[in-house]
């Protein structure tokens, strides 16, 4: 009977003690999706697409490094399609929670001091986009009703 009392009784501190540990520990934000799209044009995809592994890959794998960007996958289309909805590249960026999308220019001074040849690469860079959006996206479950 003690023993049961005092296994009982073992059981319910614990519980406690993790109840006012779970009531004290503050919740974890949402991780937060990215999308960018780009459209460059005719002709000037390798160029465009050197100068983006330089600078933006560079940084997103230093974002990774640092723990802001938890992961990013890069795609290129495969068929083509008309001249409107065309697109040459799409990376969709996770990041560990929104806060963490404001270290892009930190991280590229960091990696790259001479800001002289950044700005000059990238001019060129955008030079050869001819359409770019940055679109937040989330994943949603199939299976429940919609908003």
């Amino acid at each position: 009977m003690v023993r049961k009392l005092v296994l009982a009784l073992g059981l319910t501190a614990g519980l406690l003690s993790f109840t006012a540990t779970s009531a004290q520990t503050p919740l974890a934000k949402p991780v937060f999706q990215e999308e960018w799209v780009y459209r460059v044009k005719y002709g000037f995809q390798g160029e465009w697409w050197r100068i983006f592994q330089k600078y933006q890959i560079a940084a997103l794998d230093e974002e990774k490094r640092r723990g802001y960007v938890l992961d990013y996958t890069v795609v290129r289309p495969g068929l083509h399609t008309s001249e409107e909805s065309r697109w040459d590249y799409r990376i969709v960026i996770t990041f560990k929670d929104r806060d963490s999308t404001t270290h892009e220019d930190e991280v590229l001074s960091a990696l790259f001091p001479d800001t002289a040849a950044v700005k000059r690469d990238e001019n060129r860079r955008w030079e050869l986009t001819t359409n770019h959006w940055d679109l937040p996206i989330r994943q949603i479950d199939p299976h429940t009703p919609a908003d």
